[in-house]
């Protein structure tokens, strides 16, 4: 047992954090079996903003969050049996002549550089000292 008024109450606010944190994990994992069981847009809405509510209280990182929000999209998508979207729009068209012709060679031109004048490096001063 803490002893130290300091050491009590922070004893009394790591009771309190850890009950808040718990709540939040708790949340999180409702959230996550909700997406399994009925994966519908509002429970996949519902899971990743328990995720942000998480990292916003500083419970997880914000990479941590990002992967399993992911996740859970990606497990909704396949198991709601939705087809992913072509990908024809993004990938160039293959139909399209290429040029076969040598491009031109580029000149380069020289240009000249103004002589660069140097500075000469500041004399040392020499610290004279009297002799007494």
């Amino acid at each position: 047992m803490p002893i130290i008024k300091s050491a009590k109450k922070a004893a009394r606010q790591a009771i309190k954090r850890k009950s808040k944190n718990e709540a939040i994990k708790k949340e999180i994992n409702n959230a996550r079996k909700a997406v399994l069981k009925n994966p519908t847009a509002e429970n996949v809405s519902a899971a990743q903003s328990a995720y942000d509510k998480a990292f916003k209280k500083g419970l997880i990182k914000k990479n941590t969050a990002s992967r399993r929000k992911a996740k859970i999209a990606k497990l909704a998508k396949s198991l709601s049996g939705a087809k992913p979207a072509k990908k024809a729009a993004t990938k160039k068209t293959t139909t399209a002549k290429k040029t076969t012709a040598a491009k031109a060679p580029v000149k380069k031109t020289t240009t000249t550089k103004k002589a660069a004048t140097t500075k000469k490096p500041a004399a040392k001063k020499t610290s004279t000292k009297k002799a007494e």
